[in-house]
């Protein structure tokens, strides 16, 4: 069953000025594979690793398996992934993971941009965008987003929208070739009154 205790059906795009969340879509493929590519200094800090230290690198082969398993996610109702586009043109990914139903109903969001584009507001616009959808839509109860204290960027993120610090979760995910702690950020649907996109300026 899914995890929510129904299937999630795909969002219509949602959008916020210059930017739009849509589902992945089979042609993100290789837009995305490209970026992965040109960003491999700007994302291999942040990027999850296999512990075994197998694993491919981002960018070097197909994303088109990585495609289909996200779709299959989205129909089996256990992830939400999105392409973040700038002016219709696809700059990052954000996902929605970790989907709980039951008493907790609850989420995480993970989100990268391409460095050609930082700067622009586009992460916490698309960050707003997402928690408002999984409020509104998904009725969920609380979104974490987990960073890596190092990675000033995404914590200016969560800081511009305003959520709230729940302390640190110590060798928490396989970052970058080793078990990296990580700052929780939260947010529940009642923090979040009149949705998260006012919060965007």
């Amino acid at each position: 069953m899914a995890p929510l205790g129904r299937p999630i059906e795909e969002p219509t795009p949602l959008s916020f000025g210059r930017v739009t969340l849509r589902a992945v879509q089979r042609g993100d493929a290789e837009p995305l594979r490209r970026l992965l590519q040109r960003n491999r200094g700007w994302l291999q800090r942040w990027e999850a690793t296999h512990p075994s230290g197998q694993g491919v690198v981002p960018g070097s082969v197909s994303m088109r398996p990585t495609v289909r398993l996200l779709r299959r996610q989205l129909r089996a109702g256990s992830g939400v992934p999105f392409a973040v586009l700038y002016d219709g043109e696809v700059v990052g990914q954000l996902s929605v993971s970790e989907l709980s139903g039951g008493a907790l109903q609850s989420a995480q969001i993970g989100y990268w941009v391409s460095e050609h584009v930082a700067g622009r507001g586009i992460a916490p616009t698309a960050v707003a965008l997402a928690i408002d959808y999984l409020f509104d839509e998904l009725r969920l109860h609380r979104v974490e987003i987990c960073i890596r204290p190092e990675n000033a960027a995404s914590l200016r993120v969560v800081e511009k929208l305003g959520l709230r610090y729940e302390g640190r979760r110590d060798a928490y995910i396989h970052i970058d070739g080793a078990w990296r702690d990580h700052e929780c950020y939260v947010v529940t649907r009642g923090d979040a009154a009149g949705g998260m996109l006012r919060r965007v300026g």
